[in-house]
């Protein structure tokens, strides 16, 4: 997580999270195919983070602060490769003006919950059966395209560690 301040108020934030096993452009963007394995999994756990989600308080929305925010926030991430997917893709690029390269639009074969199920990830319950979004969440974003963007993140890696900022433990920025 990191948070953006501007004098003593926290007005922005972006929460990165473990990646979901299983997205159609990830695969295609680094040539992946096949099964999980156990060790496939913690190799994607420690090359790739999620971000997840990114708010701006709507007073500093549209001020440019955005894409210098959540590129300084991937910079900082510990992770050499940060993807995120999103249906804002379409309307507005700022993840491209952060840094973050568009690999293409998520997209299923119909409307079903269990294809839309797949866009996320295909997350799996304990038994190892793929488990299904919620039929709320499937009745709000069930048209939904979004988009995946990939952030190479490997030129920022700090050597140092005492100079390291680890996503999942909060930095902050503070914008002037």
């Amino acid at each position: 997580m990191t948070l953006l301040w501007h004098s003593e108020k926290p007005i922005g934030i972006c929460v990165f999270t473990v990646p979901p096993i299983s997205l159609q452009a990830r695969n295609r963007y680094f040539g992946r195919s096949g099964k999980w394995t156990r060790v496939s999994l913690q190799v994607l756990n420690r090359q790739l983070v999620m971000l997840s989600r990114v708010v701006l308080h709507p007073t500093y929305r549209g001020a440019g602060v955005a894409a210098p925010f959540i590129r300084r926030s991937c910079e900082t991430c510990s992770w050499p490769w940060v993807e995120t997917l999103t249906e804002m893709g379409h309307m507005n690029p700022f993840f491209e003006r952060s840094g973050f390269t568009r690999v293409g639009i998520s997209r299923t074969k119909s409307s079903t919950r269990e294809d839309h199920s797949a866009i996320y990830g295909g997350r799996r319950n304990k038994h190892g059966k793929p488990q299904l979004i919620s039929k709320e969440t499937h009745r709000k974003s069930r048209y939904a395209q979004p988009v995946y963007y990939i952030f190479d993140n490997r030129q920022n890696k700090v050597a140092d560690t005492q100079e390291e900022t680890n996503c999942k433990e909060g930095s902050q920025e503070e914008v002037g």
